[in-house]
């Protein structure tokens, strides 16, 4: 058994530092060609041109996720996401299962604490099959879903569940959030949720919680590939246009937590190395503090000259590996970076080396000689941004949340 250790904080980090270096990325370096369009009842439509093969992405956008759950209704968004596979009233069939029939690639949904998703790759001669399908489990879904498909898919969630929780380090997150929101805050619960809180849940929570969520006006629906924006946008309107807009919902307020002191946690695991993580409450996505948070991460842990790897792996050579990220939420988000110590190293003098290499960073902010190397990697990140992905992924979050990212302006035609 190894232990692993969280190292909660309260502050947020200083990152003035990183403004007096100078460093800036212009976002109109970057052109990312797209179209948006609003349909009458509010739904969002976003299409890329990008002809360099037959097919169409397909992705669907929800301004929900498991935030939006009650007390006592953990898991609930990520259990929707399941049922909404199942056929709707128009296609009551195996919605994976007619996907691939048409040639269907990379298909399946995810949900997060602040929205879910629906993608697909298909043939452009599928179009109109996926946008069917896609307007038929969100305007025509509850007459397909009976007790047998909610039980089906509460066990294949419970399932998922028990397999998450047996991973190595597998509980980490779910102590990580109890120990970084107070309760009732709606980031203090997980998004699969707790058991009793899935067994609790019924055909009911399912009509209200589709009323409410997944109305046209909640949704973004995003289209990149071999195809006409304006084709797109007559076929987006034959198929979503009839859907209702929805009830109009009420947003939750930024709410970083503010905690009275640091905290520190220990718990075993039957893992072959201890695992040390500091975590950090910090500004919300779409902050520009939130962007330098990833800059941070990058100094402490991208590439081999990185602060913490040199020290940790390559110098010393006594962890295994080191990891950061921000993890950006649209109430409050989180930074975290943890070190997995090698067996029979003094997990003491890790954590220290961490806490060194950290407070360092907080009062002297990156070298130039930092920012200078990470500027073809951030260029390198950005540039990607003429792919499918950004439009599919980045630019529904920007519309879902209603926030700037990089300082693109969209370019937009009401209908």
């Amino acid at each position: 058994m190894k232990k692993l250790i969280f190292l909660c904080f309260a502050l947020l980090l200083v990152v003035n530092t990183v403004q007096s270096q100078n460093f800036e990325f212009k976002a109109d370096q970057i052109d990312i060609p797209y179209e948006r369009f609003v349909l009458p009842n509010g739904l969002v439509l976003l299409v890329h041109e990008d002809h360099k093969a037959p097919i169409a992405a397909v992705n669907v956008w929800y301004h929900v996720g498991s935030k939006n759950e009650k007390p006592g209704k953990s898991g609930f968004a990520h259990l929707f996401e399941h049922l909404m596979f199942n056929g709707s009233e128009n296609f009551n069939d195996d919605y994976f299962q007619a996907l691939e029939r048409i040639g269907g690639t990379d298909l399946n949904g995810t949900t997060n604490s602040d929205r879910t998703n629906y993608f697909q790759n298909v043939p452009v001669s599928a179009l109109d099959q996926v946008l069917f399908l896609e307007s038929d489990r969100m305007g025509h879904l509850l007459g397909a879903i009976d007790q047998e498909k909610l039980d089906e898919q509460r066990g294949v969630v419970q399932n998922e569940k028990r397999q998450g929780d047996n991973q190595p380090y597998g509980k980490q997150w779910d102590y990580l959030t109890y120990a970084m929101y107070p309760k009732g805050h709606p980031y203090s619960w997980t998004v699969i949720g707790e058991m009793e809180d899935l067994n609790a849940a019924s055909l009911e929570d399912v009509q209200e919680w589709f009323k409410s969520y997944y109305g046209a006006a909640n949704a973004v629906v995003a289209v990149a590939g071999d195809i006409d924006p304006q084709e797109v946008f007559k076929k987006v309107l034959k198929y979503f246009g009839d859907i209702p807009s929805g009830p109009t919902i009420s947003r939750h307020e930024v709410n970083i937590p503010v905690h009275n002191g640091d905290t520190y946690q220990v718990y075993e695991d039957r893992v072959p190395e201890a695992r040390i993580l500091f975590a950090y409450n910090t500004p919300k996505f779409g902050n520009r503090e939130d962007i330098h948070f990833d800059l941070i991460s990058s100094v402490l842990t991208s590439g081999k000259n990185s602060r913490l790897y040199k020290r940790l792996v390559y110098e010393d050579q006594i962890a295994s590996s080191v990891v950061s990220f921000q993890a950006s939420s649209e109430i409050a988000s989180n930074f975290i970076t943890w070190a997995n110590v090698k067996p029979g190293e003094d997990v003491e003098k890790v954590q220290a080396i961490m806490e060194e290499e950290i407070q360092k960073l907080i009062n002297e902010g990156p070298t130039e000689e930092e920012l200078k190397e990470l500027r073809p990697l951030i260029s390198q990140v950005l540039l990607k941004g003429k792919s499918v992905l950004v439009v599919l992924v980045v630019f529904p979050i920007y519309w879902l949340q209603t926030k700037p990212i990089l300082g693109m302006l969209p370019i937009t035609r009401r209908y």
